[in-house]
């Protein structure tokens, strides 16, 4: 079972920026989808993006143009970079990376983002 470790996150202003990382402990090139969600307090986890092996991408509608998600085989790392943050971009992140048998979670990174 990979493990999945998230960093990058913290306290940042409205407007600021902020990039999360999520370093697997094997190779991320068999798993046919790697993704960021959130969970917000209340609130249901939600996808953020995600990316395929081939390198395909989607977005969520609330933070299209803002974020972008990237991957780096060769570090075994996947990356969201968050830019324009909102108030309501608040919530614990989470990697998560699937095959079509399962899907493996991070602990989560907890981003606050101040008005």
């Amino acid at each position: 079972q990979v493990q999945l470790v998230e960093s990058g996150g913290g306290l940042v202003q409205a407007g600021g920026s902020l990039r999360l990382s999520c370093a697997a402990s094997g190779s991320i090139f068999s798993f046919n989808v790697l993704g960021w969600f959130r969970q917000a307090p209340g609130k249901t986890r939600e996808l953020v993006a995600v990316i395929t092996r081939g390198g395909s991408t989607n977005y969520a509608d609330s933070v299209k143009g803002r974020f972008t998600i990237s991957r780096d085989n060769a570090k075994n790392t996947v990356y969201l970079q968050m830019n324009s943050l909102k108030p309501e971009d608040t919530a614990v992140y989470y990697c998560s990376a699937s095959t079509v048998a399962a899907t493996a979670w991070g602990q989560g990174t907890q981003v606050t983002v101040s008005s």
